[in-house]
């Protein structure tokens, strides 16, 4: 074994120089940057409210026309804490969330990409997501999926606005430098089945035509997963609370690919709770980021000792590796859809999930947001 060299100071600072210089790097110094002992990230929670948000959107369908103004009429969430670092558009780090606004009589024209997008219904109903042809018509409480390079479009014939939310991957595919675009050229996907076609089969059963087996994978066979059959399975799951009763998330169901078992959408994954009448979850933190969306109820949520305290309608962000716990306060259930990455990293074998040590957090600061401006002002 050669006698290890001693440097002078002056000799150490020329030799470290020259390595930067030449774009080299120590990695005894750097490798705790490198490979953390947890998780490390830019994310912080955030919280906006309904009522500011359904307003922006509302003046958006006075000044924009989908198809014709813009390709879609959406106002996305943006999170603070990555918008410092340039993201524009990101809700987490791998996902985006966007409230979309279509008028009656309006259609946004048809296109695909390399993201999963999946679609959450909050107002109104008379509208329809054409995937691929098949027109599937929503309603709120609704979740639709659009696979990545699945071709969609919207029309709306009903009376009244009809928003819902779109939750895509565009985080994780900008990150992998994999995003594509493509409007369709006629402007609508030919219809193909009957409305609707998918979700009525699969709702029924799984019986298929001798031969006509279908090969499990993604994309879904099923496009809408409808909201009444959604609140029924977590009403069977609550009056059988020593079965069903989680932990972490009070009553949950995830939204599944029925011809795998797997997430709905491939990258995406997506999730109902149930909260009951003053319940309180265990604290967790796991690998996957998620944003949430209030579809009934009024509670809070801590994340990592700061209260966020929600209500009908609101958007909440929960950063990875992130201790969390919810409560219902009021005096009805409490229901809560979420998206997440949870299926990217199970397939990479990243995913981890930790119970807190002491069951719950100790509540020490309030989530107040320091955007005040109000619409006009």
């Amino acid at each position: 074994m050669s006698k290890k060299e001693v440097l002078t100071e002056e000799q150490l600072n020329h030799y470290y120089d020259g390595m930067k210089k030449n774009h080299l790097g120590p990695l005894w110094y750097d490798l705790g940057h490198m490979v953390t002992k947890e998780p490390v990230h830019d994310v912080e929670p955030y919280l906006w409210k309904w009522k500011t948000i359904r307003d922006y959107v509302m003046k958006a369908g006075e000044i924009l026309e989908p198809g014709k103004d813009a390709e879609r009429r959406v106002v996305y969430l943006q999170n603070p804490s990555l918008l410092k670092h340039g993201l524009v558009g990101y809700g987490t780090h791998t996902l985006y969330a966007g409230i979309q606004l279509l008028l009656p009589g309006e259609f946004a024209p048809s296109h695909h990409h390399s993201q999963g997008a999946i679609r959450f219904i909050i107002e109104g109903s008379g509208a329809y997501t054409a995937v691929n042809g098949e027109k599937v018509y929503m309603e709120r409480g609704d979740m639709v999926l659009t696979p990545a390079w699945t071709w969609h479009e919207h029309k709306h014939e009903g009376t009244e606005p009809m928003i819902w939310l779109d939750g895509l991957d565009v985080g994780l595919v900008k990150t992998l430098a994999a995003s594509f675009f493509e409007p369709y050229e006629d402007g609508f996907y030919p219809e193909k089945p009957k409305e609707n076609y998918s979700t009525e089969r699969w709702a029924k059963g799984v019986f298929v035509p001798k031969g006509k087996k279908e090969k499990p994978g993604y994309p879904s066979p099923i496009i809408g997963y409808k909201w009444d059959r959604a609140k029924y399975v977590l009403q069977q799951m609550s009056a059988s609370p020593e079965e069903n009763e989680d932990l972490f998330d009070g009553y949950a169901i995830e939204y599944i690919n029925p011809s795998t078992g797997g997430s709905a959408d491939e990258r995406i994954g997506s999730m109902m709770q149930k909260l009951l009448p003053k319940q309180h979850t265990n604290a967790h933190r796991h690998v996957h980021s998620a944003i949430y969306h209030v579809l009934e109820g009024k509670g809070y949520t801590v994340i990592n000792g700061q209260k966020f305290e929600w209500e009908k309608g609101d958007f909440f962000i929960l950063p990875p590796w992130s201790w969390h716990e919810h409560v219902n306060e009021g005096t009805e259930d409490a229901y809560l859809f979420s998206f997440n990455d949870k299926p990217v990293m199970e397939m990479l074998g990243l995913e981890r999930e930790e119970a807190h040590p002491e069951g719950h957090q100790k509540i020490e600061r309030v989530f107040t947001s320091d955007a005040t401006i109000e619409l006009g002002k």
